[in-house]
């Protein structure tokens, strides 16, 4: 077979421009994960309203909020393996139905056990969303875009969070708090049949899977190919060893770059997740109204979507970990300020910005920083194990925020502890090392030697 009649798929991506095909799949992920990050932020925005209305204490709001993020990270956890073996499309499909469906159910919760129930359910489908979504795109772009690629992508999280304040502001004094829990599950769920019809399989994980050539051909024609049912797709990986696709994240080369990972994410989430299920009700305590207690939390995740766009940028052109590790800082550096001087509602709203732009950006540096790091056979599993770990950051914070709000009364002390774990990730990602020890193995059909690269093809 001669060498025009093989294409190495992750090259021929890699040398060509972005398609309208690619911009597309970006697009569609984009709408999945600003619902994804809408869902996950809409208990905190919706809290001092719910309270007031069942009449409980802000105490009875933590389980209710470290439910949704147990689901979080279980449905991450178990959905990395999956997605390995099954495939990204099936399995992110599944969860867009099953967060779009329980997040609906959520608007007719009648007690606080009833909605933690719901919300720890929605959490399975939350879960499984972003890492999924983070690993298609990650797989179908080039990789000399990639960063600004996933950065731009995961921008719709932060816009989905943000604006979630705003809508929540709108919604409630007019149709209550219900109406936004219905937006959030309704929307997704109409554009489900558009993203089965459009939505593809990555064409990585086809020919990992040695999937026939005329379906893959029939993939990368669309991207703007033109192969004929005679071509080979090949695609050179390194050797993963033969063992549970968990333990395949701590080969030789992977376990301090796994362990980074782990810790960084945990540290990022959970003064994001802290944020934004407890500065509403910390502003409201303050005497702030709801709407503008609701609309500074957006700006929060608002200023998301600058520095992620930022981060992913410069990660393109720089030291990916060490821009990373000084986004981390600067948003410690904010929240540290808040704390020490207590500026007023408007300075308030500013740091609260930059701090967002910072931490939020870093954390979205990490979406694209992580795929890069594992092979096709395990980066589903390496990036949702990476957010199910990480989220037992989210669930602390969001759990033990009434606790640590009690520990720490008034609105200037919470954002001074808030700044340790930002100063800890910042830390965390700077101790990252990449996979090392690889080298070339032609024609190679073993896979048990670790740190060898092999080629696959779909024959």
């Amino acid at each position: 077979m001669s060498n025009r009649d093989m294409v190495n798929v992750k090259e021929w991506i890699d040398g060509r421009s972005i398609s309208g095909r690619q911009w597309l799949i970006l697009a569609l992920c984009f709408f999945i994960i600003t619902f994804d990050g809408y869902d996950a932020a809409v208990m905190g925005f919706i809290a001092p309203a719910l309270i007031e209305d069942w009449g409980i204490a802000r105490s009875e709001m933590g389980p209710i909020l470290g439910a949704a993020m147990l689901g979080v990270a279980l449905g991450a956890l178990f959905v990395g393996p999956w997605s390995d073996r099954f495939g990204r499309k099936r399995v992110l499909l599944l969860s867009v139905a099953g967060f779009a469906c329980f997040s609906l159910a959520s608007a007719f919760a009648r007690t606080p056990v009833e909605m933690a129930l719901l919300r720890f359910i929605t959490g399975l489908g939350l879960g499984a969303v972003m890492p999924n979504c983070v690993t298609l795109v990650s797989e179908y772009m080039p990789e000399r875009r990639r960063g600004l690629m996933i950065s731009l992508m995961y921008s719709g999280f932060n816009i989905g969070s943000g604006l979630g304040g705003f809508i929540a502001a709108g919604m409630i004094p007019r149709f209550g708090w219900q109406s936004v829990l219905l937006f959030g599950g309704g929307i997704p769920l109409l554009m489900l049949p558009l993203l089965i019809w459009v939505l593809p399989e990555s064409a990585l994980y086809m020919v990992v899977r040695k999937v026939s050539q005329h379906k893959i051909a029939a993939v990368l024609n669309r991207l703007g190919g033109q192969f004929s049912s005679g071509v080979t797709f090949v695609l050179n990986t390194p050797v993963v060893p033969k063992k549970s696709q968990v333990l395949q994240l701590f080969s030789p080369g992977y376990t301090v770059g796994t362990l980074s990972l782990w810790l960084t994410y945990f540290m990022g989430l959970f003064v994001i997740y802290l944020l934004n299920g407890w500065l509403p009700t910390i502003m409201r305590s303050g005497g702030v109204t709801i709407e503008r207690a609701a609309i500074v939390a957006g700006l929060f995740q608002l200023g998301g979507t600058l520095g992620g766009l930022l981060v992913g940028g410069l990660m393109d052109r720089l030291k990916a970990k060490y821009v990373i590790a000084s986004f981390y800082l600067l948003g410690c550096f904010c929240l540290l300020a808040q704390g020490v001087w207590g500026f007023g509602p408007t300075m308030l709203a500013v740091l609260v910005f930059i701090s967002g732009a910072c931490i939020n950006g870093a954390q979205t540096g990490l979406q694209a920083f992580s795929p890069a790091f594992y092979p096709t056979e395990m980066r589903a599993t390496g990036v949702c194990w990476m957010h199910g770990v990480g989220r037992t950051g989210a669930i602390l914070s969001s759990s033990l925020g009434g606790v640590l709000l009690g520990i720490f009364p008034g609105q200037t002390s919470i954002f001074i502890v808030l700044s340790l774990p930002a100063l800890l990730a910042a830390l965390a990602i700077t101790q990252h090392r990449d996979a090392h020890g690889v080298r070339t193995l032609k024609g190679a059909e073993p896979d048990e030697i670790p740190g060898l690269t092999r080629t696959i093809n779909n024959r």
